[in-house]
């Protein structure tokens, strides 16, 4: 049977922006992974002509149809009775559910309502999707041949935990036609058409498959591979990588859910040695950046925030006449602030930042986006490296850029010494 999978997420919530629709992309890297095609996606309000109207047009091009939202207690959760309502099939009280849900409600102290017996209602036919979790289970129905349901509730635990408990594995035998394997190569400091012009000949591949794209700066390679195990699928991809790496060289950083931040830990962690910043125009986000990885207080032993030019002299022991001279926004500047801080902290390493993030304070000749980062060394070296970024990205993207701009030349220089 030739399968054909569709998304649909039911909630008014949706279309209004209030929350992001992060179940559409779990389902759809999930559906991935067990090697099932995946077509479409749509998102529809609490209202049963439209969940109608979006099911005549689901159902007629998709044998597999996915639901999340709409399972809840309350009258605007429509899921089950829009479904079932469009098969004119009736509903019936699950027992097994209801007692799960008055269990639930027992273990947690909570109050029942009558609102919350319509969880146990379910299509005549289908079959229970457990809720191991909360209190709204899904279903599993073929409400006619070829056509396949699952539904799931909106709250993504609760839909990641009946997806691998349940659905999963009862995809993965009913549909088991073999899996899809993925590694996404990460790239900093090159443009995703540069990147793509030293690849380019790796797009016509049909098995693994290369893919460019791009976000917020950042450039990926994504490579694809279809096999009847994941260690077929990843003994494909491995000689496409190591081309690719062999091709693009340092300008590749990670793969898969690697960060800059998380890498230059474990360059600092397999050396024992540490690292201190210090920051301006970047305001506490570069060791923001680099907190957010676990267990990086074995490498970083803090920073300085230094927005104000008294900060600088003061804490940074960077030269007042330097100052004068050159401007807090120069080379001679960040480099003091780099030796300042590693000797203020007494780290192996420092990185400092300086520059204008906008929107104002820019003049002709440092202009917006103009930013300055140094790297002190171990040896007691320091250089500064100028980055300019496009002012009309905003300001908080040359924040972020800086950051993930600093991270990489700290990573190339950390390599380059050994």
């Amino acid at each position: 049977m030739t399968v054909g999978a569709e998304i649909l997420c039911i909630g008014t919530e949706l279309l209004l922006g209030e929350i992001v629709n992060s179940n559409s992309q779990y389902i759809a890297q999930q559906l991935a992974l067990l090697g099932i095609p995946h077509f479409y996606q749509t998102v529809v309000g609490d209202n049963p002509d439209r969940i109608h109207q979006a099911l005549e047009i689901a159902t007629s091009r998709s044998s597999l149809i996915i639901t999340t939202g709409g399972l809840g207690p309350t009258p605007d959760d429509l899921t089950t009775e829009a479904i079932s309502s469009f098969f004119n099939t009736p509903l019936e009280e699950r027992a097994e559910v209801w007692e799960h849900i008055q269990q639930m409600y027992s273990q947690t102290g909570r109050t029942l309502t009558a609102n919350n017996r319509k969880q146990a209602l379910l299509p005549r036919g289908a079959d229970i999707l457990t809720n191991p979790i909360g209190t709204a289970p899904g279903m599993i129905w073929e409400p006619r041949p070829n056509l396949l349901f699952l539904t799931f509730p909106g709250v993504p635990s609760e839909l990641y935990a009946m997806w691998e408990q349940v659905a999963a594995p009862y995809l993965q035998t009913k549909y088991g036609q073999g899996t899809f394997h993925s590694k996404v190569l990460l790239y900093w400091g090159i443009a995703e058409s540069a990147l793509a012009a030293k690849v380019n000949h790796l797009f016509d591949l049909q098995n693994p498959t290369v893919a460019p794209y791009a976000n917020y700066g950042q450039a990926r390679l994504r490579i694809t591979a279809r096999a009847n195990t994941k260690e077929e699928a990843i003994a494909l991809i491995a000689p496409v990588e190591a081309e690719i790496r062999e091709i693009t060289g340092e300008h590749c950083y990670g793969t898969d859910d690697d960060t800059l931040a998380s890498v230059v830990g474990k360059l600092l962690q397999e050396k024992n040695q540490t690292l201190a910043v210090a920051e301006s125009c970047t305001g506490g986000w570069l060791g923001e950046a680099i907190t957010q990885v676990s267990g990086c207080s074995s490498y970083f032993v803090g920073g300085v925030i230094s927005y104000s030019n008294e900060v600088k002299i003061n804490l940074l022991s960077v030269d007042r006449q330097i100052l004068d001279q050159h401007g807090a926004v120069s080379a001679i500047v960040a480099e003091q602030m780099a030796i300042g801080i590693k000797q203020k902290l007494k780290s192996d390493w420092a990185i400092s930042i300086t520059g204008i993030a906008g929107p104002s304070g820019g003049t002709e000749t440092k202009p917006v986006g103009l930013v300055y980062v140094a790297i002190a060394d171990p040896m007691g070296n320091v250089e500064a490296i100028e980055l300019r970024f496009n002012p009309s990205r905003g300001r908080n993207w040359i924040r972020k850029a800086t950051v993930s701009s600093a991270l990489d030349l700290f990573r190339k220089r950390f390599v380059m010494i050994g």
